[in-house]
């Protein structure tokens, strides 16, 4: 009976192993060597795209967007030295047509002034040409008033120097000094810039003009 009760107590049965616990110390399979192989895996099934990992990628896109800023710059500097080309080209056309104008009107002027002296002339002797006269210079006087161009004729107006030009003084002390009292030739302007300044005849002695 006691032989029996201590193969049954355990005698006959094996105790099971103790458990093992792994130890945070002890060293398991190299990290590195894992790492490794799935470096050089990678590598091969990649193959030439491996080159687009993503520290190439973004050092590729930063000199990407550089170049794109400059070019950028290069292009609004050139669009600005266009712009400005552009500009002087139609400044120097327009200039060049005003010129062009200029120089129909002033070989204009003699006309002019023979048809005023022919009008003056009519209108003395009472003659009926002088209408006729008259309707031609006001044709004329629309040609150039279209480029631009009109007569100065500034009799009764205080003196101006850069319109005028005093060929004669005349003491008159009923007007302001310095009016014109007298006209001999017309003078024109157009666009601002006289083309011949009118010849006048300026009074002295008067009041002093306010």
């Amino acid at each position: 009976m006691g032989q029996s009760s201590d193969v049954a107590g355990g005698r006959g049965s094996k105790a099971p192993p103790p458990a093992r616990h792994s130890n945070p110390a002890e060293p398991s399979s190299p990290a590195s060597s894992v790492d490794q192989v799935v470096d050089d895996e990678l590598i091969s099934d990649l193959g030439a795209e491996y080159e687009l990992r993503g520290d190439v990628v973004a050092d590729e896109l930063e000199t990407a967007k550089a170049e794109a800023t400059e070019w950028r710059d290069k292009s609004l500097r050139a669009q600005a030295e266009f712009e400005n080309t552009k500009r002087r080209l139609e400044t120097r056309h327009a200039d060049a047509l005003l010129r062009a104008g200029e120089r129909v009107v002033v070989n204009l002027l003699p006309v002019l002034d023979d048809l005023d002296r022919a009008i003056d002339h009519a209108v003395g002797d009472a003659s009926d040409v002088a209408d006729g006269l008259t309707a031609v210079q006001r044709k004329l006087l629309e040609v150039i008033g279209r480029e631009g161009a009109s007569a100065i004729d500034p009799l009764g107006e205080p003196f101006d120097a850069e319109k005028h030009q005093a060929v004669q003084m005349s003491e008159d002390v009923e007007v302001p000094d310095h009016t014109v009292v007298d006209v001999f030739q017309k003078g024109y302007e157009m666009h601002g810039r006289v083309l011949r300044p009118a010849m006048v005849v300026v009074s002295t002695g008067g009041p002093t003009r306010e």
